[in-house]
């Protein structure tokens, strides 16, 4: 609808998660009316997030580093292991600051429809982390819908030959059918507190 880079940019836009076609358009002129050092700040930060952030090679979070900040940080639960889909989920779970332990991202959920099995998962990673027998809790922090519960299902069969690791998952306080990175840090606080428990591995 509109001549060269205008249209071209409303196009890569549109193509970000949650952005339809009339919010791309809406984007793309508030762009061109932008201040031009709001504009380098974003083009900066945009080539910045390309070139400095990978995964963290231990849990699969954000870092600018081989190790993020938490993995590094010896004051975290070495032996408490929570599993989320994304990175976003991290960062809401943090906010909360009644998790002391560690983390592990699987990088999605387990949707047959959409083409996503375990192992397109971060699984073999996780059950590589406990075969060293320091972990002793694994709460399952999947979203409450139902890629989310069929994975949490997934991994706590997986889990379950672990003797002495007890696999637990997020309770009461998310509502089914949300996403963990959009809840509110008293409703994750009380669903921490609410965990139950899938299976528990007998003591060594």
């Amino acid at each position: 609808m509109y001549e060269g880079v205008v249209q071209d940019l409303i196009d890569e836009l549109g193509r970000l998660p949650g952005v339809g076609p009339k919010g791309a358009q809406r984007i793309a002129f508030h762009l061109l009316q932008a201040d031009p050092d709001d504009i380098t700040r974003l083009s900066d930060a945009l080539i910045q997030i390309r070139e400095k952030v990978q995964f963290c090679q231990i849990c699969g979070n954000v870092a600018e580093a081989e190790e993020c900040r938490i993995c590094q940080d010896p004051r975290r639960d070495a032996g408490l292991i929570c599993v989320v889909q994304q990175s976003q989920d991290v960062a809401a779970i943090e906010r909360t600051r009644e998790f002391r332990g560690r983390y592990h991202v699987l990088g999605g959920a387990i949707n047959p429809i959409g083409g996503v099995g375990p192992e397109d998962l971060r699984v073999r990673e996780l059950v590589a982390r406990l075969a060293d027998g320091q972990v002793s809790e694994v709460i399952i922090a999947t979203n409450p819908n139902l890629e989310g519960e069929a994975t949490a299902t997934y991994l706590a069969r997986m889990l379950a030959p672990f003797d002495g690791v007890r696999v637990s998952r997020l309770a009461s306080g998310l509502p089914v059918g949300g996403d963990l990175e959009y809840a509110d840090e008293v409703t994750l606080g009380r669903a921490f507190e609410g965990r139950r428990v899938l299976s528990s591995g007998t003591p060594g």
